[in-house]
């Protein structure tokens, strides 16, 4: 039998919310493409907005921390799947709703 994610689940289910919410208000840039996020689009139109784990929960990243996730589109988060992609360039910062990212993840390396 599965265990469920624990970010769908259990402790780290709050947190995660929290930090969506606050993903949502201050960040209008996908972190996969680099292109605007429309809030007005509902899931499952392929462009509306969703939050993406940098390093994916089935990788070792941590499933709540906001330091973990990002604003992407549906489609760039469901082809991104469980990789782990390199930025080769600094995101733009294009509107006062942009925060940088307070640690570079393309380099984390989970512990074993």
């Amino acid at each position: 039998m599965t265990m469920p994610r624990p970010d769908r689940m259990g402790a780290h289910r709050a947190n995660y919310e929290k930090n969506k919410k606050r993903i949502l208000a201050t960040q209008n840039i996908c972190g996969i493409c680099g292109k605007p996020v429309d809030f007005t689009l509902k899931y499952p139109h392929p462009m509306s907005p969703t939050i993406d784990h940098i390093i994916p929960v089935a990788k070792n990243g941590h499933p709540s921390s906001l330091e973990n996730l990002q604003l992407s589109h549906f489609s760039c988060n469901r082809q991104k799947s469980d990789k782990i992609f390199k930025n080769k360039e600094e995101p733009k910062i294009l509107g006062n709703r942009n925060l940088p990212q307070s640690f570079p993840w393309a380099t984390y390396k989970a512990s074993e």
